[in-house]
C-alpha cells in the first residue's frame, strides 16, 4: 500500500496523509496501531466512503486508544484536519461547523486525530433539511438472547414493509442492529421522525413484553428498545463500515437480510476480519440500496398529496 513505517516515533504516510505516532496501540487487546486502522480505512475506502460522503458527523475521539477516555464531538476545533470538509450549519441558537469525510485523506485525517467511531446524519449537505433515509435502531436490554434481536430486524422489516418501504440491514458493530430505509429526499425532519416513532410504537403496542418505545431505563428488562429517535435533526447513527471504540475492534457492517443468524452477532466482524469478508463476496450486500426509489408515506388520513 501507499504506507510507509520509518524507525520508532518517525511519522508514517497513508493516503497521502502524515500519520504522528503510527505505532500507538488503539486497541490493545488486538495490537491494532494508528498506522494498521490506516491502512484498513484505505483497504476499504470504496465499501465505506459512499456511506460518508456528504453527510455531517458526530465523532468519538480516542486520542489515546479505545481503552482511555473517549467523547464525543460534533464541532471543528483546532485539530480538525485539513483534509476534512467543513459546513456551518444552523443549530438552535447558533451556527455550528460541522465535519464531512468527502474522500480517503479526510477519513486518514479523522484517524491521525484519533477518531475511531464516525456517526452520520440521516441527510447530506445537499439537502440538509431533507433526510434520504429512516435508521431505526434495535438496541436489546442486557438480557435479550441475540436471537431475539435477530427477531426484531425482520419485524421493523416487515413493519416497513407494510408501510411500502424496503430495508436494508448493518450490525452496529456493539449489541443491536440497524434496519436502515433509504428515502427520495422529500419530506422534511418532523414528517420523519413522526413516521420512525409510529413504527416503533405500533410493534411495541403489539408486543409490549417484547419491545419498547420509549427510552425508560427501569423497563428495559428482557426487552429491546425501538430506538426512533435517531430521525431528529442533529441525531446520527453509526456510519456502515465505521469502527467501534470498543476493545475487539468490531465494525459496523452492512449484511444482507439472508445472513442475519443466531451465530452472527453484532460484534462479529473486526478490524481483522472484516476485510476477508468483504474480499470474499459474490455481491455488495446492500446491493441496489442507490436504486430504491421511495418516498415516505403520506399520514393516514394526510391532505393533498407533494408531487
Amino acid at each position: 500500500g501507499s504506507g510507509e513505517r520509518g524507525p520508532a516515533g518517525a511519522a508514517a504516510v497513508v493516503a497521502g496523509v502524515r500519520l504522528t505516532h503510527p505505532e500507538r496501540v488503539l486497541y490493545p487487546p488486538r495490537g491494532v496501531t494508528k498506522l494498521d486502522l490506516a491502512r484498513f480505512y484505505e483497504s476499504i475506502a470504496d465499501w465505506i466512503l459512499p456511506h460518508l460522503r456528504d453527510r455531517p458527523t458526530t465523532l468519538v475521539r480516542c486520542p489515546d486508544g479505545a481503552h482511555k477516555t473517549c467523547f464525543y464531538q460534533k464541532h471543528t476545533g483546532y485539530w480538525t484536519p485539513d483534509t476534512v470538509r467543513r459546513v456551518p450549519i444552523k443549530e438552535k441558537t447558533k451556527t455550528g461547523e460541522y465535519l464531512v469525510v468527502d474522500d480517503l485523506p479526510g477519513l486518514i485525517g479523522l484517524v491521525q486525530i484519533g477518531i475511531l467511531e464516525i456517526h452520520t446524519w440521516n441527510s447530506t449537505v445537499r439537502e440538509l433539511e431533507r433526510p434520504n433515509r429512516i435508521v431505526i435502531d434495535l438496541d436489546p436490554g442486557p438480557d435479550v438472547p441475540w436471537p431475539r434481536v435477530v427477531e426484531g430486524a425482520r419485524a421493523v422489516r416487515e413493519r416497513l414493509r407494510a408501510h411500502g418501504l424496503e430495508s436494508f440491514v448493518k450490525t452496529t458493530g456493539g449489541k443491536g442492529l440497524h434496519v436502515v430505509a433509504p428515502l427520495v429526499p422529500r419530506a422534511g425532519w418532523p414528517e420523519c421522525a413522526a413516521f420512525a416513532r409510529r413504527i416503533a410504537e405500533e410493534i411495541a403496542g403489539e408486543e409490549p413484553r417484547r419491545y419498547l418505545a420509549r427510552m425508560a431505563r427501569s423497563e428495559r428488562a428482557g426487552r429491546i428498545f425501538l430506538d426512533y429517535l435517531r430521525n431528529v435533526r442533529g441525531a446520527t447513527s453509526v456510519a456502515a463500515y465505521s469502527t467501534r471504540a470498543r476493545p475487539t475492534a468490531p465494525i459496523s457492517v452492512p449484511l444482507d437480510w439472508d445472513e442475519l443468524s443466531p451465530r452472527l452477532r453484532s460484534d462479529h466482524y473486526t478490524v481483522a476480519t472484516l476485510p476477508k469478508r468483504l474480499a470474499g463476496l459474490r455481491a455488495d450486500p446492500w446491493k441496489g440500496y442507490g436504486a430504491v426509489r421511495q418516498a415516505l408515506p403520506e399520514p393516514a388520513g394526510g391532505g393533498t398529496k407533494r408531487r
